[in-house]
């Protein structure tokens, strides 16, 4: 199941609520040579690991169509349309009502939409092995770590623990480990704090994938997220009769909003030190290259860069002169964007708005979303 239902703030102004990150065709595709979503993208990364029919995407109802468009393989029924965003956990809940109703010994893997993973033989190879880690233990929740570059404060953290090593396939060509105990969750430290683990070699960026059986999720809410737990039920009751939306319609909207870090994944670390093993939770070493496309400087890392470090995208034209470390992103109509003399700035154009900022201030564009989004009705 894709997780696709983030509105991308920090990539305004070209991601809007009616078009947001992971549905536009923004990402310079390797093989045709043209551009494509980051969803796209995601789906694509499926091929040789699950069959198409066995394929789900959880999104906003609102973007359904757009998806149908883009996306043909994916049916209405494999689309989990949720009226408003109620935040990774009951994303992660509808999927799971839905697939145990459907099997209760499903096992699925959850993804997500933004992001850029290659190669894809490991990538396939990581989530075989977390597959086969499920089958051996069906209480037990596989997350993955990406080794990280540089101590991000952005994202969450997972602390290995002991290897396992009674699984085939649980070591690299190197002999080194893949699977692991989880130790300890960090959601979002510090700068100090993540120098820290980075320099520790023992954590890594919690890449917000997962693989786990569907029962022993519902059976993980139940205890962690009750609410949630009886709403989904109820939700999975009516899933393919014609009460399905009305009733979808009127309850997802009262689920409680919460992440899967926080509603899950937290609590059962917890409970496990505190000696209760109802579930357990490993990582597997996810040593891939991971952009998360969060912000305008990380889609940067997605264009190639000039002898000034300088990257220019977009349908539209643009150019830097005597300048250092600029993005321009240029959309269509023909309008040249143009900068002299600026370095490490953002500038982005689109048909209804202009962006010029810089660099440094990337992750305080949410703040500006907030403002000006309403005055582009």
């Amino acid at each position: 199941m894709i997780m696709a239902g983030g509105a991308g703030t920090r990539l305004w102004p070209m991601s809007r609520r009616d078009e947001p990150k992971q549905l536009l065709k923004f990402i310079q595709d390797k093989k045709s040579g043209g551009q494509v979503s980051l969803l796209s993208l995601a789906a694509r990364r499926l091929e040789g690991l699950v069959s198409v029919e066995r394929r789900l995407i959880c999104t906003s109802e609102n973007y359904r169509s757009v998806i149908r468009r883009d996306l043909p393989d994916f049916s209405d029924d494999r689309i989990l349309g949720e009226p408003v965003g109620r935040d990774t956990v009951n994303a992660v809940a509808f999927g799971a009502a839905v697939l145990a109703k459907k099997d209760p010994n499903a096992i699925f893997a959850v993804l997500t939409a933004d992001h850029i993973i290659e190669p894809d033989e490991i990538f396939k190879a990581r989530m075989d092995l977390a597959f086969r880690l499920v089958e051996q233990d069906p209480r037990r929740f596989v997350t993955f770590a990406i080794k990280p570059t540089y101590p991000a404060t952005g994202f969450g953290y997972v602390q290995r623990g002991a290897p396992i090593r009674d699984i085939d396939d649980a070591t690299s060509k190197d002999g080194q480990p893949l699977a692991y105990r989880v130790e300890r969750f960090v959601e979002k430290p510090d700068l100090a704090r993540a120098q820290a683990y980075v320099q520790s070699g023992e954590f890594g960026w919690n890449s917000g994938m997962f693989v786990w059986k569907a029962q022993a999720v519902l059976d993980c809410l139940k205890k962690y997220k009750p609410e949630s737990h009886a709403g989904v039920m109820e939700i999975a009751s009516a899933w393919g009769t014609r009460d399905q939306k009305a009733v979808i319609d009127r309850v997802y909207p009262t689920l409680p909003k919460i992440s899967v870090d926080y509603g899950m994944m937290e609590p059962v670390a917890a409970a496990i030190k505190q000696g209760d093993r109802t579930f357990s939770i490993a990582t597997v070493e996810m040593d891939v290259r991971w952009l998360d496309v969060g912000s305008w400087p990380s889609y940067a890392q997605t264009v190639e860069a000039d002898a000034s470090g300088n990257r220019v995208a977009g349908s539209g034209k643009g150019m830097v002169v005597n300048g250092r470390n600029n993005l321009v992103v240029a959309g269509a109509g023909g309008k040249l964007v143009a900068l002299l003399g600026c370095d490490d700035m953002v500038v982005v154009d689109t048909p209804e708005a202009t962006l010029v900022m810089p660099r440094s201030k990337a992750e305080d564009l949410k703040l500006l979303h907030s403002q000006v989004e309403d005055r582009l009705k």
